[in-house]
């Protein structure tokens, strides 16, 4: 298999400026603030946090869809340049998005047909016979029939149209999909054969996934990377084996004891996490977890902990291995 990444992300910031009134000085909202990570075909690396943590700014900062503030990532060994418009039209076709709700990301005015030809008409030449080919194909592949091609879709189930909206992304055969919580709108029922049907898809096309998520549950069956993020931050980055078997950031610890376990000899000990998540807008000094954290220190008060390699994966925390 070729380990050559197909996305590699450097120090990648997105900031928002706040306006705050006449007489106040703007501030600053600091979404992603310092993300770097490489990912490569046939591999999952999953980006979880509370709501709030900049996973889904990620998202559209590497969809295109919005500029950086600062940092740099290439989409198959190619530098992105928003200021290059044909060069961020072209990079489209290679990365590709999967949204959370299967019922506003789909026009209920267009047909299914045309919903997944649509890429194909932007970006190709292809003749209508061409395109219309290549939706029955892709329709084949996620496990809709054919006849769904003239039905629109508010005549599917939640877990049909995600499967279109699956479609739809892989219909220009992209090399990297981003699913932002692409299951959590889902009955459980439904998400595990989304599950199944993404990893196939994944084993058939070597496809790279970006998996955005908050369920614990959902990414241990489906990553083989973690990336752990707060407030913009990456805290804990690592195999997905190693950090589930063994987390070492305080907030990772907290979001692997509040999943729930049927087994309970696979429950560990209750931690309780205390106070909000703090605004980006004012984060805190220092550590941007201290104020919540049951094992902050006086240090953590001031200095910002920096990443570093910590028992085979990279944590964000002063005392990693320590408490």
């Amino acid at each position: 298999m070729n380990t050559n990444p197909v996305l590699q992300v450097n120090h990648l910031t997105r900031y928002y400026d706040i306006k705050q009134g006449m007489f106040q000085p703007d501030k600053i909202l600091r979404a992603v603030n310092g993300v770097s990570f490489s990912l490569v075909a046939g591999k999952t690396l999953a980006v979880v946090g509370e709501s709030g943590c900049g996973k889904s700014t990620l998202g559209r900062v590497l969809t295109l869809i919005e500029p950086p503030t600062d940092g740099s990532f290439k989409i198959d060994g190619h530098e992105c340049d928003f200021e290059d418009t044909k060069l961020v039209r072209r990079q489209r076709r290679s990365i590709q998005m999967i949204f959370q709700d299967p019922y506003g990301s789909l026009n209920p005015r267009k047909k299914i047909g045309d919903i997944l030809e649509e890429p194909l008409v932007i970006n190709t030449d292809m003749s209508a016979h061409e395109r219309q080919t290549a939706a029955y194909d892709m329709m084949d592949k996620v496990g809709l029939r054919r006849e769904h091609y003239s039905r629109y879709p508010h005549m599917f189930s939640g877990g049909q149209r995600q499967r279109i909206a699956i479609a739809r992304s892989l219909m220009l055969r992209p090399k990297i999909i981003i699913a932002d919580e692409p299951v959590s709108a889902l009955d459980v029922s439904i998400q595990a054969q989304v599950l199944n049907l993404l990893m196939d898809l994944q084993d058939e096309f070597g496809l790279a996934y970006l998996f955005i998520s908050h369920d614990l549950s959902v990414v241990r069956h489906i990553a083989d990377d973690i990336m752990v993020m707060y407030l913009g931050r990456p805290v804990e980055q690592g195999e997905s084996q190693v950090i589930f078997a063994k987390p070492l950031h305080p907030y990772t610890r907290i979001l692997l004891a509040s999943t729930p376990r049927v087994n309970p000899d696979e429950r560990g000990d209750p931690i309780i996490l205390s106070g909000e998540l703090p605004s980006p807008i004012d984060p805190p000094p220092g550590c941007a977890f201290h104020r919540r954290c049951p094992f902050m220190q006086e240090r953590c008060k001031s200095d910002i902990p920096e990443p570093r390699q910590v028992q085979n994966r990279v944590v964000a925390c002063h005392f990693a291995g320590e408490v």
